[in-house]
C-alpha cells in the first residue's frame, strides 16, 4: 500500500490555519487527481482543495475542524485501483416497430446562471434562503456554486420564497460562522473602536406615503382609534427588509451568529427623563393600526415613568 499524505497548502501570506468548511467526498471514496475534495475557509477566502493524486481517500479531520497550514488533512491510497464501471446490459433483439411520425423539435432549454451543481454548503444555504440554483452564478470548477456565490446573489437583492413564510414565532436559528466571517466581524469591531465614526443619510421621496396618510388619516382614526403616523410605515418597511436579509436582524455570539425568526423593533420615544427606546414585539405580524396602537401605549407608559426594563430589552433592530 502506498499512502500519500495530503497537507493543507498555504492559501496566502500570513495565514497560519484554515477551517474545513465542507468535505465534498466521503471517507473511503475513490477520488481522481485534481478532483475537488473539500472547501476550506481561511480568514480571507473560501477555497477548494483538489486531490493531489488518484486513489482511495481517508479523512483525517471533521467538518468545522481548524487545521494548521502544513498539517495532514487526509490520506490517499495511490495503489488502489479505480472501481470498474458496470457495463450496460446488451439490449434484447425485438421486432422493429412500425414507423412513427417524426416528433416536433423540443424547445431549446433556457440557459441558467449556474452550469454546475451547488456544493453541499451552498446547497444548504440555497434551501435556507429560498433561492434557486438557476439564480446564482457559480464560480467554482466547472461552474460549481460555492457558498460565497450564494452570498453574492443574496447581496444583489434576490427575493427567496422563504421570506414570505417568515415571522410569527419566538424561535431563533444559530449558524456557525466561517473563519472568514469571524475575522471580518473582529476587524469591524476593531475599526469601530479605533477610528472616527461616520454617519450617512439617504434621502427618499416620501410624497406617496404623505399623500396616502393625508387621504386616509381621518378614516383611519375613526376605524382604529389611533392616528396614522409615519413610524408604522417605517416599521413595516423594516420588517419586510429583515425578511429578505435576515443577517441584518442577527447578532454574534462567539463563533455563531444568532438569527431570530421574529422582529422586535426598538422605537425611540420621548419622556420627561429623556429619550427611551421601548420594544415592539413581533412587529412583523402587526398591521399598521396595531403598530400605531402599541407605539402609543409604550409612549404613554414612558411619559408616565412606568416603562419596565423588560419593555426596553431584547430588541433585534432599532
Amino acid at each position: 500500500m502506498s499512502q500519500l499524505e495530503m497537507k493543507v497548502p498555504s492559501p496566502g501570506e500570513s495565514i497560519s490555519e484554515v477551517e474545513i468548511a465542507t468535505w465534498l467526498v466521503s471517507d473511503g471514496d475513490y477520488v481522481e487527481k485534481d478532483q475537488a475534495i473539500a472547501e476550506v475557509d481561511s480568514d480571507k477566502a473560501t477555497l477548494e482543495l483538489p486531490a493531489e493524486a488518484a486513489g482511495i481517500i481517508t479523512l483525517k479531520a471533521e467538518e468545522g475542524d481548524t487545521i494548521e497550514v502544513g498539517a495532514v488533512c487526509c490520506l490517499i491510497d495511490t495503489s488502489a485501483k479505480a472501481p470498474a464501471k458496470k457495463a450496460a446490459p446488451a439490449p434484447k433483439a425485438e421486432p422493429a416497430p412500425a414507423p412513427a411520425p417524426a416528433p416536433a423539435p423540443a424547445p431549446a432549454a433556457k440557459a441558467t446562471h449556474a452550469s454546475g451543481h451547488p456544493s453541499p454548503a451552498a446547497k444548504k444555504m440555497l434551501a435556507e434562503s429560498g433561492l434557486k440554483a438557476s439564480q446564482v452564478q457559480g464560480t467554482g470548477r466547472d461552474g460549481r456554486i460555492l457558498k460565497q456565490d450564494v452570498l453574492a446573489a443574496l447581496a444583489t437583492g434576490f427575493d427567496g420564497s422563504s421570506a414570505a413564510q417568515w415571522g410569527g414565532t419566538r424561535e431563533v436559528r444559530r449558524e456557525k460562522m466561517s473563519m472568514l466571517r469571524r475575522k471580518v466581524a473582529e476587524r469591524l469591531v476593531g475599526v469601530k473602536n479605533e477610528t472616527a465614526m461616520l454617519t450617512t443619510f439617504n434621502e427618499i421621496d416620501m410624497k406617496p406615503v404623505m399623500d396616502l396618510r393625508a387621504k386616509y388619516k381621518d378614516a383611519f382614526r375613526e376605524a382604529h382609534g389611533v392616528g396614522l403616523g409615519f413610524m408604522s410605515f417605517f416599521t413595516k418597511a423594516v420588517t419586510h427588509a429583515i425578511a429578505q436579509f435576515p443577517a441584518v436582524n442577527g447578532m454574534i455570539d462567539g463563533k455563531e451568529v444568532i438569527l431570530p425568526e421574529y422582529a422586535d423593533i426598538g422605537i425611540a420615544v420621548s419622556s420627561p427623563k429623556g429619550l427611551m427606546v421601548p420594544v415592539v414585539r413581533n412587529a412583523e405580524t402587526m398591521s399598521l393600526a396595531q403598530i400605531e396602537a402599541e407605539i402609543k401605549r409604550l409612549a404613554i407608559r414612558a411619559r408616565d415613568g412606568e416603562l419596565g426594563i423588560d419593555e426596553m430589552q431584547g430588541g433585534t433592530f432599532t
